[in-house]
């Protein structure tokens, strides 16, 4: 199953020149999901790309960031101010990064309107 979740462009160009190996996440799917549809929001506003994903990683946030911080791609500082008053961090590993080679709009997958957090799509 593929979700469509909104990206910072800062954070989709890390992750397509793959120095930001994990995306980010306080809530995590319901349902089993292999693919990201990547959504690279203001001032971009474009469906660029999908991640496959490798495995989905759920940490206390601070053995998360002592783990991983090389690879997510932001500050310690952003980190723990993101995770303030969260249990638990997911961080999607990324496997594979597909670059669209032409940008797509969200009403190409009959979407209005980005989505907060993540939205399946088919």
């Amino acid at each position: 199953m593929k979700v469509l979740i909104s990206i910072k462009p800062k954070f989709v160009e890390q992750i397509f020149a793959g120095t930001k190996t994990f995306e980010l996440r306080k809530k995590l799917f319901k349902r089993t999901v292999d693919t990201i549809v990547i959504y690279s929001s203001s001032p971009k506003k474009k469906v660029v790309g999908e991640i496959i994903i490798d495995r989905i990683i759920s940490s206390a946030p601070k053995a998360l960031w002592e783990s991983y911080r090389n690879n997510l791609g932001i500050s310690e500082k952003e980190y723990f101010k993101y995770y303030k008053n969260s249990k638990v961090a997911y961080a999607i590993k990324i496997k594979k990064v597909i670059k669209y080679k032409k940008e797509l709009e969200l009403k190409d997958f009959g979407i209005e309107k980005a989505p907060q957090s993540y939205q399946y799509i088919n």
